[in-house]
């Protein structure tokens, strides 16, 4: 098992000094890491539609001046969507962001999942298979971008030819690769070119299509990744988030009340993976059941919990 460790994941900032003063506190506080995310919606219906909270800051100028203002915090964007950026140009930013940060970021990337906000963009929301296709493509660009090797990639979506990728990483061979995905081709694609796999977020309904109840879809997106890791398995981190936090000695009131806002039994809360509630012993022993159960050693918060959860992360961090 792989040693707990914990980000944040924030969307929020109206000003340089509340960013640089996030990312501080983020890091005094004892996180690993600060994630943002790859969307570009403002407040309105798409934004609704999504049911995302807007992002106020582009991903890749928020993970630099994150790092600018931090010595040891790690950044990376949770995470890129493969659509929204020119492959080999997203490659050289990150490995710039790499180098700037002497050695502190983590690369995630995806196949993409909004609809709503592709066509807000106007952008084609081609199906899945078409999307994870890219998504290969582009992970294999990144790894070779980064190598510093001469490239000879001729891709149907991602092309570097005839050059070699500047500047090098200083993390070697490269810089961590975060996937992030739900069904079994992308969790398999991770499995095998990912440092870090992000079971994603698992749906709030009592039980799914497949006969799953949350935890046991859970288990089951695990067990897909263990299947197609192989020997990779020991060095791969799972990543997972609690998109509902509360360190409460009243979990029961915690649980009702985000129960009413998503429309769900309360019953279904205390044992879905994406909700952490209860006193801090209760949360403490629930990750560490969750990490023999499904393998998450890598927790990212949300932004509005992440002092909230910290005597979490001061209690579990490196164990």
């Amino acid at each position: 098992m792989h040693p707990f460790r914990f980000a944040v994941q924030a969307t929020k900032a109206k000003s340089a000094a509340e960013w640089r003063d996030l990312a501080r506190k983020v890091e005094d506080l004892g996180y690993a890491t600060l994630f943002v995310s790859d969307h570009y919606v403002g407040p309105g219906q798409v934004a609704r539609e999504m049911r995302f909270p807007p992002q106020r800051l582009a991903p890749i100028a928020a993970m630099a001046t994150a790092a600018a203002v931090t010595g040891t915090l790690r950044v990376g964007c949770r995470v890129f969507c493969a659509d929204y950026h020119v492959p080999a140009v997203l490659a050289k930013e990150a490995a710039t962001i790499d180098l700037l940060s002497e050695g502190r970021l983590e690369f995630g990337i995806g196949a993409g999942w909004s609809e709503a906000e592709y066509r807000a963009m106007g952008l084609d929301f081609a199906p899945p298979p078409r999307r994870v296709d890219k998504l290969e493509e582009v992970v294999a660009l990144v790894k070779a971008h980064w190598s510093g090797e001469q490239m000879d990639l001729r891709g149907e979506y991602a092309t570097a030819t005839g050059y070699s990728g500047l500047p090098i990483p200083v993390q070697r061979p490269r810089p961590p690769i975060m996937i992030g995905g739900a069904k079994k081709r992308v969790l398999s694609l991770a499995a095998r070119e990912a440092d870090i796999v992000s079971i994603n977020n698992v749906p709030f309904d009592a039980v799914n299509d497949a006969g799953r109840t949350p935890a046991q879809e859970a288990v089951h997106r695990y067990g897909i990744v263990r299947a197609a890791a192989g020997d990779r398995l020991a060095g791969i981190e799972i990543e997972s988030s609690p998109f509902f936090t509360a360190i409460t000695d009243d979990p029961g009131e915690a649980a009702a009340r985000v129960a009413k806002v998503l429309g769900v039994d309360a019953a279904l809360l205390p044992e879905h993976p994406n909700v952490l509630v209860g006193s801090l012993d209760q949360v403490a022993d629930l990750l560490q059941e969750r990490r023999e159960v499904f393998g998450a050693s890598y927790i990212s918060v949300q932004q509005t919990e992440f002092e909230r959860f910290a005597p979490v992360v001061a209690r579990l961090t490196g164990r």
